[in-house]
């Protein structure tokens, strides 16, 4: 009975003490650092002596060193000295430093090996460090030792089978675990802390073909993002996926090229070519489109040197400098990316959504024989295509418009490209760079389109937030319920949630909801949920299951989120009795039009607060009661919705006009209630009717939105309701749901139907809640239009709930100056909005387009185009055909130029508009334009030309036209 509970005790304890965070915690504590946040995440011994410097990493040492010896200790004590199950502990040890922990164990296992076999132990040091002194190459006498090591093992305890499998298990695992981390040795070493830079050093040298890794690694390499930049990282990832990429080689941003140059060699019959990859270049908050250097046909090692420092200096242009300041992002440094250059037949870029429509499946593809470099130059025109891919369930097809000189088979193969990767990125839409040498469809790169995200998607919202949204409903209910979803999120997430901006989860178009779909896409990820989350969120794909690595990540998160789930009951009947009810209570007692502006924000900020811990019930008990029903297949027929009030009052409502027709067997729709006032048994019935009315009257046609009139304002409905039932449309019967009921599991039924109930007096709660807040903002409207402060009723709820503060304050003399403006200007867009029929599911990016197509008049003077970056603009023309004398430059300006290059973008944050003459929509000046939200049109044959400086034009960025103005103003 005793070994049991060793066993016991080595698969429970040992994963939980190798998962101990005592390196983070220490490093954390001495230098304030957080190792899961910086460098690559790894919480390792090697990290520690990187970020914390040669004292922290001494401190790590020990702590990890402790519990290898600790994890053989522990065995001890229930089995004998030497036994397999020490090398067992050391494993479950390791899968806990692993899971839990993100380290690789490599401490914990010498040291408990140590103790557990001194003679193999010491013997395989010193070979390792013979090893490394001669070779210098970290990699190979890593995994060599771990082939050594279960051999010496075998060979000293050959009759000893569980320990000799044992060690080969732990061999393995190690060997395993090293493939799947990012090795802490390939940091820059100038980065690290000054007094451990001279051993990481010496630590890292790795050969690989000839050169030491810390002068350079190849795309076939697992590389960081953080440390060679989004393009070589993205470009390794896309080639071990198995697409095509040029061979190529990256130089990290502080790492000397000379040893490069002398490899690599480069010749007429082979040259190069040499890219950026700077830190944070091409990702998804930025393209960086442009604005460094690329270098092509670099011929010889002097020219691949020249081209390197060219690369490098360009991080540094005025421009580049510029572009990094308007996006907010951080100076950081540069890698360089060296490949062999395709000698190009044709080449082109790939959209794989449209960034102009930013609606529908349209692949967009812009070609041209021979090199890339020309279309996104913006220097020439190219040929110009949209692809529809339609995948069925087994073979797909590439619907095509366009035609040219390029071949229409190749056209349909880099469409398939596009629409891969986009998937392979998990719906994140791509801008693809490609190349065709006769016989290859080359990746020279791919990245976010930076303007078509974040992703907003109608799929969900449009169920739990329904309909246009007044600004003071929204201004309310957004912070209220990504203030919960936040909360929740975090407990899972734990440090993992650092970053996420939950503020940023839904948003307004067209005054409807939407929630951000690449954001939960995010959050779903750093959860272990699958990686085809995002899909599902945009477009009802299917999930796999969940990894069993990211459920044992998140078992923390998940177990914290289980206890909230079986408190629920517990806590909210305690909130129920002491919080809500005597809130509600205490709001009944206010007689709402005898209190003035200060004493009714006082009354809503009460309420708000109500609110808060309303809204974590609200959508906690629909979450829980949901999972619950679909666990133990309760269906719906089996659950009794009657304590839901919408359900109730129907169920009443139901039963009196159930006792209204036994008295009018014969009545006039339109005089029912007059008729029942002429009998005392009809004026019981109207009394019962006027009692559910002040029951039920808080509830409404949108319960989620107080800006529609509440049944106790507005009876019309439900006493059309009452007559229509009279009229014999009853609800449906609940015998059937009792019949139902009891053919179900009563255990199980209950197990749900608990929780059905408590959903169903959370919304009761929520909608009192709610009800009491628009009566209050209600009152306060009243007084206001009596003050003449508003002119219409319902104006309130244009404003948000800040300037309702500011109001009441009454120290806003702007505010209150311009508040008629205000209210008719979101009054005006409101009602444009609520005429919108078709709303698009998705909008890629912050700029939604308008949702119908233009119906601007425009004059016979027109300017066709290809339109780059949607929107509207109207201004004076400044013609430019070069940058020697920049003029003064505003909002009012449409610039006319001859091309865009990168050189062009900081005149464009300043400009309203953009016409060129050549490049199409992928051109460096199109993606600038859309990342500031310019209105673009290119592709304007003669535009220098035909357009003078001083006439008006107004261009449309979606249709890709210029109208014309005779209206010249003196220069």
């Amino acid at each position: 009975m005793f070994e049991p509970w060793g066993v016991l005790a080595i698969l429970v304890v040992c994963p939980l003490l190798g998962g101990l965070p005592l390196i983070a915690w220490i490093t954390y504590a001495l230098t304030g650092k957080k190792l899961s946040q910086i460098g690559t995440r790894n919480i390792s011994v090697s990290a520690a002596f990187y970020h914390g410097g040669k004292f922290v990493g001494i401190l790590a040492v020990l702590s990890e060193a402790l519990k290898g010896i600790a994890a053989v200790f522990l065995t001890r004590v229930f089995f004998p000295e030497g036994s397999f199950w020490e090398l067992i502990a050391l494993i479950a040890l390791v899968i806990g430093r692993y899971w839990i922990g993100k380290g690789a164990g490599t401490t914990n296992v010498v040291w408990g090996f140590i103790v557990h076999d001194p003679l193999v132990a010491i013997f395989l040091c010193f070979l390792a460090g013979i090893s490394f002194t001669i070779l210098q190459s970290k990699k190979i006498v890593q995994f060599g030792v771990l082939l050594l090591f279960p051999l010496f093992v075998a060979i000293l305890h050959i009759s000893d089978i569980p320990r000799m499998l044992a060690a080969a298990a732990l061999a393995g695992l190690m060997g395993w675990i090293y493939t799947k981390i990012p090795d802490d040795m390939n940091l820059p070493v100038r980065q690290a802390q000054t007094e451990s830079q001279a051993m990481l050093e010496f630590l890292r040298g790795d050969v690989y073909d000839g050169l030491r890794q810390s002068a350079m690694v190849s795309l076939d390499e697992d590389l960081d993002a953080a440390i060679v930049g989004e393009k070589a990282a993205t470009l390794s990832q896309i080639k071990r996926w198995g697409y095509p990429v040029p061979k190529g080689w990256v130089l990290a941003p502080v790492d000397d090229a000379e040893v490069l140059t002398e490899f690599l060699q480069p010749s007429e019959l082979s040259p190069l070519v040499v890219r950026s990859s700077a830190i944070g270049e091409d990702s998804e908050q930025a393209s960086a489109a442009g604005q460094y250097e690329t270098v092509l046909n670099v011929t010889s090692s002097e020219a691949l040197q020249q081209a390197i420092a060219q690369v490098q200096a360009s991080y540094n242009h005025p421009s580049a400098v510029q572009y990094r300041r308007d996006r907010g992002s951080n100076d950081t440094a540069m890698a360089v990316l060296i490949q062999q250059q395709v000698q190009s037949v044709y080449s082109g870029v790939a959209f794989s959504r449209d960034p102009i429509t930013q609606q529908g499946d349209a692949i967009i593809i812009e070609a041209l024989p021979g090199s890339p470099t020309q279309i996104v130059s913006g220097k020439v025109t190219p040929e110009q295509y949209r692809a529809f891919v339609v995948e069925a369930e087994k073979s797909s097809s590439v619907q095509l418009e366009g035609t040219g000189r390029v071949p229409q088979a190749l056209i349909k193969q880099v469409a398939y490209l596009a629409y891969r990767l986009e998937k392979r990125y998990h719906g994140t839409p791509q801008d693809i760079e490609w190349s065709y040498d006769g016989q290859t469809l080359w990746v020279l790169q791919s990245r976010p389109i930076t303007t078509l995200l974040p992703i907003w998607t109608r799929k969900i919202a449009a169920e739990v937030i329904p309909g246009v949204i007044h600004p003071l409903t929204w201004s309310i209910n957004r912070p209220l319920t990504c203030g919960v979803w936040g909360e929740f999120f975090t407990l899972v997430l734990g440090d993992r949630a650092l970053g996420l901006d939950f503020n940023e989860t839904a948003t307004l178009h067209y005054s409807r909801a939407y929630f951000n779909a690449s954001l939960l896409g995010n959050i779903f990820l750093r959860m272990g949920l699958p990686p085809e989350s995002l899909e599902f969120l945009t477009r009802g794909a299917k999930l796999s299951k969940p990894s069993l690595q990211a459920t044992w990540e998140n078992l923390p998160g998940l177990g914290k989120l289980l206890k909230r789930e079986l408190n629920l009951e517990k806590d909210f009947k305690r909130d129920y009795h002491q919080r809500f009810i005597a809130g509600l209570s205490q709001l009944a007692q206010d007689n709402v039009d005898n209190l003035e502006p200060a004493k009714l924000l006082i009354r809503i900020d009460f309420i708000l607060e109500l609110l808060r811990h309303g809204t974590y019930y609200s959508i906690l008990a629909p979450l829980s009661a949901a999972l619950r029903q679909a666990i133990f297949r309760v269906k719906d027929g089996q659950i009794d919705n009657s304590v839901t009030p919408e359900i109730a009052a129907l169920r009443s409502l139901s039963a009196i006009a159930t006792d209204a027709k036994q008295i009018l067997v014969e009545f006039d729709p339109q005089q029912v209630f007059e008729q029942l006032k002429q009998t005392p048994e009809g004026e019981k019935i109207l009394q019962a009717f006027d009692e559910l009315l002040q029951d039920y009257g808080y509830l409404s046609e949108v319960g989620t939105d107080i800006s529609v009139p509440t049944w106790r304002e507005n009876p019309q409905m439900i006493k059309q309701m009452f007559v229509q039932l009279m009229q014999g449309n009853e609800p449906q019967s609940g015998a059937k749901d009792a019949i139902n009921s009891i053919l179900a599991s009563k255990y199980k039924r209950g197990f749900v139907q608990r929780r059905v109930d408590i959903k169903g007096r959370v919304t009761e709660v929520y909608s009192r809640l709610l009800a009491e807040l628009r009566w209050s903002f209600v009152a306060l409207e009243k007084i206001w239009l009596k003050s003449g402060l508003l002119q219409k009723t319902g104006d309130i709820f244009f404003l948000n709930f800040d300037e309702v503060q500011r109001l009441i304050g009454g120290d806003d003399s702007r505010l209150i100056e311009e508040l008629d403006k205000l209210v008719e200007s979101r009054r005006s867009q409101f009602v444009q909005d609520s005429e919108f029929i078709q709303i698009p599911l998705l909008v890629y990016g912050n700029t939604p387009p308008h949702p119908l197509a233009p119906s601007a008049l425009y004059s016979d003077q027109i300017l066709q185009g290809i339109g780059a970056s949607h929107g509207q603009a109207e201004g004076r023309v400044k013609v430019l055909r070069n940058l020697q004398d920049v003029p003064e430059i505003d909002r009012d300006t449409i610039l006319v130029v001859p091309y865009t290059d990168s050189g062009w973008a900081p005149l464009l944050l300043r400009a309203g508009g953009l016409i060129a003459e050549v490049g199409g929509r992928l051109s460096h000046g199109a993606i600038v334009a859309r990342e500031y939200g310019i209105p673009a049109v290119m592709d304007v044959r003669g535009a220098t030309w035909l357009l003078q400086d001083g006439q008006r034009v107004r261009i449309d960025g979606s249709r890709g036209i210029v109208e014309l103005s005779n209206d010249l103003r003196p220069q």
